[in-house]
This record gives C-alpha cells, sequence and structure tokens, in this order.
C-alpha cells in the first residue's frame, strides 16, 4: 500500500506556559512522549518531529504511514495527547523538500 504524509501539530495547554507549573508528572509525560516518537522513527512512521523555541512553543510531528485513520491514533496516542497535556490537531501534509 502506497503511504501517505501528515502532521501533527502540537500546543501545550495553557497552564503549563509557566515552567512553575510543572510537576514531576508533566516531566514523565514528556519524556514517555519522547520515547513514544522515537519508536515510530525506528518503525519508519516518523519522518521528522521538532518545536519552536519561543515563550508560546508548538511542536511538530510529520509522519508517513498508510492512512488518515493511522495518523489519527497515532495522534491520539501519543502520551503527551493522552495524559491531556498538550493539545493535537492533524493536517494531511506533503513534503516538498528535504534535506537528507
Amino acid at each position: 500500500m502506497e503511504t501517505k504524509q501528515f502532521l501533527y501539530k502540537l500546543q501545550l495547554i495553557p497552564k503549563l506556559l509557566d515552567e512553575n507549573n510543572w510537576t514531576d508528572k508533566e516531566n514523565t509525560i514528556v519524556s514517555t512522549h519522547f520515547s513514544y516518537l522515537q519508536n515510530l522513527l525506528k518503525e519508519n512512521k516518523v519522518i521528522m518531529a521538532g518545536r519552536t523555541l519561543n515563550y508560546d512553543p508548538f511542536g511538530i510531528v510529520i509522519l508517513e504511514v498508510e492512512s488518515l485513520e493511522e495518523a489519527d491514533q497515532i495522534m491520539k496516542n501519543d502520551p503527551a495527547v493522552k495524559e491531556g497535556i498538550m493539545t493535537a490537531e492533524l493536517f494531511p501534509f506533503r513534503v516538498a523538500l528535504m534535506n537528507q
């Protein structure tokens, strides 16, 4: 089956924009989120992932998977989304240029 590309945008919940509101729980969730993405990278489902470094940061994950349903399932199972510390929005996407 031919693969398709999708991007999901992650946004911290407003309360967590203030670092003073972070607890060990949020740090553990983010660590689990990073491991989740690393595993997807090993499975060749993640093309790239990263985040902005400004005050109101957001992250993106670019996926290459078989269907919109699979991309949606991956996004919804992301520990940061599942645990409610980040919101996520999914978009069909196509990488046009990439430096490898």
